[in-house]
């Protein structure tokens, strides 16, 4: 396991030494990942399971959020996966197993005023784990999307980062959202222990699933999701088939 702030981590792996090895890493910086990467496989042996969940989220309109703020999001939720990701191929390539689980956001599926960077990181991890799962395939390697509802973590008050200077217009959309988050902390209906326990049962169970959702919550947005889209395309239809060429043209 690992932490950019090791100390963190520190007494979880102590409860299981023999299993367990707290690493310092900043997904931000590509020496840290290689070399947290290799020291792993040398305590453990061959690289079996690789949970991308390094995140933190960002409250705040589009046109708030500052041109630094928006890198950092992006650098951690999104490159940050890229890059591990890009460091254990190889390892996977060579040995022709593994399982790469990329934890994703209900950001992902529809977004939320407020959340336009964040939702727009993971859901650019959500297209770059459908690629990766096609090219990945027939080497053995599996890959897994995590996509949880609101759970009762420290995600909110811990690793959310909040706009400089809020604009008055956007109190009714992305600040109405901000202070919903307040209010829900600490009460969001998911359990953190069952979750784990869930992902870790679904990797011994074998035969995992492309998409992995935690929580009655994110159920009910994939069906709206799901709705919505089959909507469209029953609206859309005929304008969408005009754009192509006449049949046998």
């Amino acid at each position: 396991m690992t932490a950019r702030d090791v100390s963190r981590i520190e007494a979880i792996a102590a409860v299981a030494p023999e299993q367990a090895l707290a690493l310092p890493l900043d997904v931000t910086k590509e020496d840290q990942i290689q070399a947290a990467i290799e020291t792993a496989i040398a305590r453990f042996g061959p690289l079996d399971v690789v949970v991308n969940n390094a995140g933190y989220g960002l409250i705040g309109a589009i046109e708030e959020c500052t041109p630094e703020q928006i890198r950092r999001c992006v650098e951690t939720n999104f490159f940050g996966t890229l890059h591990v990701i890009q460091a254990v191929l190889p390892k996977l390539r060579a040995q022709r197993s593994g399982h790469v689980i990329n934890v994703s956001a209900a950001a992902a599926l529809s977004n939320y005023a407020g959340f336009g960077v964040y939702g727009a990181a993971k859901a650019a991890v959500e297209a770059l784990s459908e690629s990766l799962r096609a090219e990945t395939a027939s080497l053995g390697i599996r890959v897994t999307l995590v996509e949880p509802g609101p759970f009762r973590t420290e995600f909110i008050g811990r690793s959310l980062e909040a706009v400089p200077a809020r604009l008055p217009d956007y109190d009714r959309s992305s600040g109405k959202f901000a202070q919903f988050l307040k209010v829900i902390d600490g009460k969001q209906p998911g359990d953190p222990a069952r979750a784990a326990q869930a992902i870790v049962s679904m990797v011994h169970a074998g035969n995992p699933p492309f998409r992995m959702p935690l929580g009655r919550y994110i159920v009910k947005k994939l069906r709206d999701r799901a709705t919505e889209l089959q909507r469209l395309a029953d609206e859309q239809e005929a304008n969408a088939i005009a754009a192509d060429f006449p049949a046998g043209g």
